[in-house]
């Protein structure tokens, strides 16, 4: 796909396109729900920028190449049960997978948590828990979505790997710039 033209002047009166050329509100929760995918990107894209090491920015871009398979896959209405074949590439079991096998490797460099962390210890670190609050977001937009109209069940489930996996690799953030990790204090 080439994009010639930024601006189109079509979604000025509050209404945009969906994948399928449906024109639906702004404001509707299937757009709430692949914006705050594309704020996630964008964030991941920033932390991307500060991560120290190849092998964490090279899963980032690839998260960042998934998150716009999520984006069109929330954009586009679940096609009618039974139908042959789906209109677009969607969010799969397998891109979950992946995430919990990153998950398992980077938690296993890890001590184990007894406290709770404040999303803080150094610039990446915290760059990377905005990000997980911000899937952590995405998640409930996409459960509420579901809640009203359907939608792909690996969807919620992907965001919900991912925060999880960007809670890890915070913490492995943190180690890497030599910081350590600030704890909750209840008092």
């Amino acid at each position: 796909m080439r994009i010639s033209k930024v601006y189109t002047k079509t979604g000025d009166q509050g209404q945009t396109s969906l994948v399928d050329g449906a024109r639906v509100s702004k404001a509707s929760l299937r757009v709430e729900a692949y914006g705050a995918v594309d704020e996630l990107n964008s964030f991941l894209g920033l932390a991307r920028n500060k991560i120290v090491g190849t092998e964490i920015q090279k899963l980032l871009e690839q998260i960042q190449n998934d998150l716009f398979v999520l984006g069109a896959d929330l954009a586009t209405p679940q096609e009618p049960t039974g139908s042959a074949k789906p209109s677009i590439r969607r969010i799969s079991p397998a891109e979950i997978e992946m995430i919990e096998k990153e998950i398992d490797h980077y938690n296993a460099t890890l001590p184990p948590l007894k406290e709770f962390v404040l999303p803080s210890g150094n610039e990446t670190g915290a760059l990377l828990h905005v990000a997980r609050a911000v899937a952590r977001r995405a998640e409930r937009d996409a459960v509420r979505l579901a809640e009203s109209e359907p939608v792909n069940p690996q969807a919620a489930i992907f965001l919900n790997r991912l925060s999880d996996l960007l809670f890890v690799l915070a913490r492995v953030a943190i180690r890497q710039g030599g910081s350590s990790e600030v704890f909750a204090r209840f008092h």
